[in-house]
């Protein structure tokens, strides 16, 4: 009989404003280090909601650290992208360093929950890994 596989989770909360005072106050330079071009232009295609759109990748992101233990691996926030489908739901998509620690470890799937309320938004993120041998 297998072992049973590994699942983690991540989960993450942010302020809304803060991340709309973040915008106003280093613009493009605050967007382009933490956000790919696709995300930025999700977020920016309609301004009223675009600090919550980037508050809830934000919280996918460090929810997605949280689950597979990024925090010592020197990752870079660009290097875990958020994508939308055109049936709306949202999926994370890893690059680079990213990438390479979720196949170190096994990671067979990963699963995104956001929303976003008021001043906050959220995240969760479950990533099922092969049961180490």
């Amino acid at each position: 009989m297998s072992p049973a596989p590994s699942v983690r989770v991540g989960i993450d909360l942010v302020r809304v404003s803060r991340v709309a005072e973040s915008l106003d106050r280093f613009g493009e330079r605050f967007l382009r280090r933490l956000f790919t071009d696709g995300e930025i232009g999700y977020a920016m295609a309609i301004p009223a909601q675009a600090a919550e759109r980037l508050a809830a990748r934000f919280a996918a992101k460090e929810a997605a650290v949280k689950a597979l233990d990024l925090s010592a691996r020197g990752v870079g926030w660009r290097e875990i992208e958020v994508r939308r489908a055109p049936s709306g739901r949202c999926d994370l998509v890893l690059h680079g360093g990213a990438r390479a620690a979720a196949d170190e470890a096994g990671t067979d799937g990963i699963a995104l929950s956001m929303t976003h309320e008021g001043d906050y938004a959220a995240a969760v993120v479950v990533t099922i890994s092969r049961a180490e041998t």
